[in-house]
C-alpha cells in the first residue's frame, strides 16, 4: 500500500499554486481536514475558483492512516454512527462502505482494582451505585433536552451550568464512589478532558447534539461507536481531495496572516500569498488563534480562540497473532479508572489473521505521555491491557500510536471544549461571519459536535454561506 493510501502523505493536486499576491481565486479554504474539504469540493462542484492550504504534508486533519503489521489503521477519527446521517450519505457519495464495530460478548472494567465483566451499558457495581448512575445519566439527558446544540448559551439555565465544570455538577448529584468513577470514565473517554477542565454547559450542548450521553458512550443501537469505514475513515478527506480541480491544493504551507479588505481576502501563507473573494477557515478555534488577521477579528472572537483548548489525547493500536479476546468471549471493550491507558475496543480489521486493539491515552494521562518516547507508551498500553485479559496480551506483534497533543498542526484532539464562563460570554461569534471570513471545522457543528459528521455538516454550511454570496457561475 502507497503511502497516501494510509493517509501518510497525499499528492498535490497538480502545480503548486503560484506565489504572486495577484493570483485570485472565488474562495481560499484554510484547513485540509474533512471540513474544509467538504466545503471545497460543494464550491468545485458549482463552478467556483477553490484553493484549499494545508498546513501539513497530507489530507485527513484529524483523520488519518496508518500502517500496522501490513494493514492499513486509522491512527485518528474513525467511527460513525446510524445518526449521523451527514457524514453516512458522504460516504454513500464517495463509494465507501461501513461495517459494524466488532462487540460481541462481554466488556470489562476495571474499579476498585478488581476486573470485571459486564454486558449492557453500566457495568457491574453496588445497586445503590447502579442506581446513583442511572439517575445521573437520566439527569444529564433530561438537561440536554431543553438546550438547542446550535445556541447552548440561549438555554434557559446556561449561565448556572457555564458556571461549574463537570466535576463540580458530578459532587453535587452523584453519592457513590461507583458511580463518580464511572461518569469520570465516561467524560474523559468523550471529552478527552478532566471533568474539572470543562463547562457544564459544553458538556450538555455536546449530548443534546448527539440525542444522549448513552448514545455517544455506546457500541449498540444507535451508538457513536456503532460503526466504521471498510479501509479506513482516512478515505474520506483522500478522496474529496481527488475531487478538487488540478492545482487547487497546496500542501506544507501553514498560513500566518490573513488581511481583508473591500474588494477580497490575501491570504499570506509559507509558499507565498493569494486573493480570494471569500475565505473560509477550516481550523479548530485553538489552531485559528496563530493567525494574525488584519484588520483584527471582534473581541469575542478572540476570546473564544484564546479560551477553546483541544482536548488531551494519543491514540494506540496493539496487534496479536490472532483476536484472543474472542476466544473467551470477551468483546474487546475495556475501560478502567486507574490505567493510563483506556477506553479499548476491537480494532481488528475484516478478514485480518491478526488481533487488534485500539485504545487511548487521554486527559491527564495523555498529558503524562506526551513528552515520553513510543516505547514508554507501547510498555503502558501492555500493562493496561494485560490488567484486563491477562497474560496473554503481554505478547504484542505491533504497535503503532499517534501522538495528536505533540502535533503542531492540532494541539490535540479530539475536538476543542471551553472551559467555565466561555460559552455564555463568547460562544456566539462560534459561526458568525466576520466581512469576507467563514468559519468551518468540527467545532462549530450544530449537531455531533466534535466527530467526522459534525465536520462534514459544518463543511456542507460554510459552502452555502459562501456560494449565496457570490455571484453564480454561467454554465455553458
Amino acid at each position: 500500500m502507497s503511502p497516501d493510501q494510509t493517509g501518510a502523505k497525499a499528492p498535490l493536486h497538480g502545480p503548486e499554486l503560484s506565489t504572486k499576491p495577484g493570483d485570485r481565486v472565488d474562495v481560499c479554504v484554510i484547513g485540509a481536514g474533512v471540513s474544509g474539504l467538504r466545503a471545497a469540493q460543494r464550491l468545485t462542484e458549482r463552478g467556483l475558483a477553490v484553493h484549499v492550504l494545508e498546513a501539513r504534508d497530507r489530507v485527513g486533519g484529524r483523520t488519518m492512516g496508518g500502517l500496522l503489521c501490513g494493514e492499513a489503521v486509522d491512527l485518528g477519527g474513525q467511527w460513525v454512527g446510524p445518526g449521523q446521517t451527514r457524514v453516512l450519505a458522504l460516504c454513500d457519495e464517495l463509494g465507501l462502505d461501513t461495517y459494524p464495530q466488532y462487540a460481541e460478548g462481554r466488556r470489562l472494567m476495571e474499579i476498585d482494582g478488581r476486573v470485571r465483566g459486564y454486558t449492557g451499558t453500566v457495568p457491574r457495581m453496588s445497586l445503590l451505585g447502579l442506581a446513583d448512575a442511572g439517575l445521573a445519566m437520566r439527569s444529564l439527558n433530561r438537561a440536554a433536552r431543553s438546550i438547542d446544540p446550535a445556541a447552548p448559551w440561549d438555554a434557559p439555565d446556561a449561565a448556572i451550568w457555564d458556571r461549574i465544570t463537570m466535576d463540580q455538577w458530578m459532587r453535587r448529584h452523584l453519592h457513590t464512589r461507583g458511580a463518580r468513577s464511572l461518569m469520570k470514565i465516561i467524560a474523559r473517554a468523550i471529552y478527552t478532558c478532566e471533568p474539572h477542565e470543562i463547562s457544564m454547559l459544553c458538556v450538555l450542548g455536546s449530548i443534546a447534539g448527539a440525542g444522549s450521553i448513552e448514545i455517544q458512550a455506546e457500541v449498540h443501537g444507535e451508538g457513536a461507536q456503532h460503526s466504521r469505514i471498510r479501509g479506513g475513515a482516512f478515505q474520506i478527506a483522500a478522496r474529496l481531495a481527488d475531487r478538487l480541480a488540478p492545482g487547487a491544493l497546496t500542501l506544507n504551507a501553514p498560513v500566518h496572516a490573513v488581511e481583508q479588505s473591500e474588494t477580497g481576502v490575501l491570504v499570506r501563507h509559507a509558499g507565498g500569498a493569494l486573493t480570494a473573494d471569500r475565505l473560509i477557515v477550516a481550523l479548530p478555534p485553538a489552531l485559528a488563534a496563530g493567525i494574525h488577521f488584519q484588520p483584527a477579528l471582534p473581541p469575542a472572537r478572540l476570546q473564544l480562540q484564546a479560551r477553546m483548548p483541544m482536548g488531551s489525547v494519543i491514540k494506540a493500536l496493539v496487534a496479536y497473532e490472532r483476536p484472543f479476546w474472542r476466544d473467551r468471549g470477551w468483546s474487546g471493550e475495556a475501560i478502567g479508572e486507574q490505567g493510563p491507558f483506556g477506553p479499548v475496543a476491537d480494532a481488528t480489521p475484516p478478514g485480518s489473521p491478526h488481533g487488534f486493539l485500539v485504545g487511548f491515552f487521554v486527559g491527564e494521562h495523555g498529558r503524562a505521555f506526551a513528552g515520553l518516547p513510543e516505547t514508554a507508551r507501547r510498555d503502558a498500553a501492555v500493562r493496561s491491557l494485560c490488567r484486563y485479559f491477562g497474560d496473554e496480551a503481554a505478547m504484542p506483534i505491533g504497535y503503532v500510536d499517534k501522538n495528536w497533543i505533540a502535533d503542531p498542526w492540532s494541539q490535540g484532539g479530539y475536538a476543542g471544549f471551553t472551559a467555565p464562563g466561555t460559552l455564555t460570554a463568547c460562544g456566539r461569534a462560534l459561526r458568525v461571519p466576520r466581512g469576507r471570513i467563514h468559519w468551518a471545522g468540527a467545532e462549530t457543528a450544530t449537531r455531533w459536535i466534535g466527530y467526522i459528521d459534525g465536520a462534514v455538516a459544518a463543511g456542507e454550511r460554510a459552502a452555502e454561506e459562501v456560494a449565496e454570496l457570490l455571484p453564480p457561475v454561467p454554465r455553458e
